[in-house]
């Protein structure tokens, strides 16, 4: 992502999104980020749920966040580099909804080149979209 003065206030930690080997694209911490230390945040279209739930019936990469039962952040077009935080079974860090902003906090310690990950919880996918982070005891399905 570059240096501390082009990033926004924030995204506290450099990172980068790369290929992930769990699913397209990932967020790798580019610096040690220590425990429970927000890591950043997303930002994206407000729309409402009903509008969000008709857009996740029509596409297969969601990336559709509700923040409240009225409210959902659509994060298709944002270029905040945490939209591309991959599930895992086993993260290592958690999406927090704090008024409505969609943070991100590390649950440990992370190192330098580790891929950011958190468990999505209950998705748009309903269960239709096969898990594939690999962690032991992985649900299977999202």
């Amino acid at each position: 992502m570059g240096t501390l003065a082009e990033r926004p206030p924030y995204q506290k930690y450099d990172v980068a999104v790369r290929r992930s080997p769990i699913d397209g694209f990932g967020v790798f911490a580019l610096e040690p980020v220590p425990r429970w230390q927000k890591i950043g945040e997303v930002r994206g279209e407000s729309i409402t749920v009903a509008e969000a739930r008709r857009r996740a019936a029509t596409l297969q990469r969601i990336m559709i966040v509700e923040v409240s039962a009225k409210k959902a952040i659509d994060l298709a077009r944002s270029t905040d580099p945490m939209r591309f935080t991959n599930h895992s079974c086993q993260p290592n860090g958690e999406l927090r909804i704090t008024d409505g902003r969609i943070e991100f906090y590390s649950l440990r310690a992370i190192e330098p080149g580790e891929e950011i990950t958190v468990a999505y919880g209950e998705t748009h996918h309903e269960g239709r979209l096969a898990c594939r982070c690999g962690a032991p005891g992985c649900a299977g399905r999202l």
